[in-house]
């Protein structure tokens, strides 16, 4: 079943961004497409705390060559927040797949941004059918590299967090000087519920408790392109090198840039991700 929000959707002058809403077994998944229906396909996965409005600013330079499909994953934006379902990354991902699924989408290039390129390597494990090649944008390898900062727990002892503790936790997620967080996704973290938010967080570390991810993408054998702020404060940027151990891998550091160059620098990071998805949008085994 889809469902419209009945709402027109405009993403920095482009076209309008076409939404609904998917009815899952397990609950609501909220969708959004640009660009046209024809074109190679790529899908964006948003990090913890976040929804697809992280990627507004960049999907404009994507959809001149691409169907770019967006999805809220579920606890986050404007999916379901339900208290009794599964947050683990195999089930956030088992969901992505169902959307693509409704959608007609037969391949796509994945890419995923901080926790989101977890949700994207699930994906890629779980349906390399479906994925052609996978992005990861600022997407710690292992638990070795997180940066354990004060921050990152602001709020989650209490419910709802005030401004400050917001702004503070939300602070370590930018690095570029100047940079104001947009008030949107600020929202995207007050719109959450503790559970959805705490639940989700902790399914991030169990998943990367079990495997690092170059271990599980070394065997899928996918194109992978890992796009790296070399100031991030949340992953060590360092760590990135760990992906050179997967054939077929490319990384790019950005000088400048923290833990989210999608939203502090997206020219310079559609640059990448669209010299990426030119080679590699219809490769398939």
């Amino acid at each position: 079943m889809t469902v419209s929000d009945g709402r027109p959707h405009v993403n920095g002058g482009a076209e309008a961004t076409e939404s609904s809403t998917l009815s899952l077994d397990d609950g609501d998944i909220y969708v959004c497409q640009d660009g046209p229906r024809d074109a190679p396909a790529i899908l964006l996965i948003h990090g913890s705390a976040s929804s697809t409005r992280s990627w507004d600013p960049l999907v404009p330079l994507l959809t001149g060559s691409h169907r770019v499909i967006r999805i809220d994953l579920l606890g986050h934006g404007r999916s379901a927040k339900p208290a009794d379902r599964s947050y683990a990354i195999p089930d956030q991902a088992r969901r992505a797949g169902v959307v693509l699924d409704r959608l007609g989408v037969e391949h796509a290039v994945v890419v995923g941004h901080s926790s989101g390129g977890v949700v994207a390597s699930a994906l890629a494990e779980q349906r390399p059918d479906l994925v052609t090649a996978v992005a990861l944008i600022n997407t710690g390898p292992s638990l070795d590299a997180f940066i354990a900062t004060e921050s990152v727990a602001i709020g989650l002892s209490q419910w709802p967090p005030t401004d400050e503790q917001l702004r503070r936790f939300a602070s370590t997620g930018f690095s570029r000087a100047g940079y104001e967080i947009p008030e949107e996704l600020l929202d995207d973290v007050r719109d959450m519920t503790h559970h959805s938010l705490t639940t989700s967080m902790r399914a991030t570390r169990s998943y990367l408790e079990q495997r690092a991810l170059p271990d599980r993408l070394t065997v899928l054998g996918k194109p992978l392109l890992v796009i790296f702020g070399e100031d991030d404060r949340r992953w060590r940027s360092s760590s990135a090198s760990d992906y050179r151990a997967v054939p077929r891998a490319r990384v790019e550091l950005l000088p400048g840039l923290g833990h989210s160059p999608l939203l502090e620098d997206p020219p310079r990071t559609a640059t990448y991700l669209l010299a990426f998805t030119a080679i590699h949008a219809g490769w398939t085994e």
